[in-house]
């Protein structure tokens, strides 16, 4: 018994371990039939490696919000609906490569959202980066700067689901535009972007500024788009 226990040690099966040492506890390790108990084995070692991966994810993902959908309160006052919620939380539009609007005034719960749906997307397996704009915009420049631009791009493009937060606060200078048209364009019906902004989508031409630039993102961007448009006042003034 102690040699099995040393080896799945040795080979880090873990959940096997764990699994092993709770039935030699109980004494059901004779009460199983091989078959069983191998079934037993693997699938405690299964679930050990998908909540590593997912706790995995979800720490490099480094959320705005420790949300799940299971906090999420529907309101169709809100213009939160629990059927358009459901058909996002299944996954589909990350595998399908398609982007996820969500608009609203301050504190009416959008980044909250966002958090939940990329908190699923993880539980799913999928890789996940939530950004802040302006915090991205940032580390773009500095990545121009010492000549790491093409890597950062490239993990961006790469993310199965992208998430940028607060897009719209100042309007996007020359170069700004330029990175965005490219991350959409390496992003279009590939991997799934999230965008979160405080203005109605009407307002982004304005925001991306120049004319060929804003029609290219825009078309990239809000073809096939799930929309969501959070109303109602402030969740933090509630509570």
């Amino acid at each position: 018994m102690e040699k099995i226990e040393t080896m799945m040690s040795q080979l880090r099966l873990n959940g096997m371990g764990r699994q092993w040492r709770l039935l030699l506890e109980t004494r059901r390790v004779h009460e199983l039939s091989f078959g069983d108990g191998l079934e037993l084995l693997l699938q405690s070692e299964h679930d050990e490696r998908k909540n590593r991966k997912f706790n995995r994810l979800q720490k490099n993902a480094r959320f705005r919000y420790k949300a799940s959908p299971q906090e999420l309160t529907f309101d169709a006052v809100r213009g939160l609906d629990k059927a358009q919620i459901g058909q996002l939380l299944m996954g589909n539009y990350i595998e399908n490569g398609e982007s996820v609007l969500i608009t609203g005034a301050t504190g009416c719960g959008k980044s909250f959202l966002a958090s939940a749906l990329g908190h699923q997307a993880c539980a799913q397996g999928f890789t996940v980066a939530y950004h802040g704009v302006q915090k991205l915009l940032g580390k773009l420049k500095l990545a121009r700067m010492d000549g790491t631009i093409n890597t950062v791009l490239d993990k961006l493009a790469k993310t199965n689901l992208l998430v940028l937060d607060d897009f719209g606060l100042t309007r996007l200078e020359h170069q700004q535009q330029l990175d965005f048209m490219e991350i959409f364009e390496d992003r279009h019906m590939k991997n799934a972007t999230i965008v979160v902004s405080q203005l109605p989508v009407s307002s982004w031409y304005e925001i991306i500024g120049e004319e060929t630039i804003a029609d290219a993102i825009l078309d990239r961007l809000v073809h096939s788009s799930h929309r969501i448009e959070l109303k109602g006042e402030s969740l933090r003034k509630k509570r």
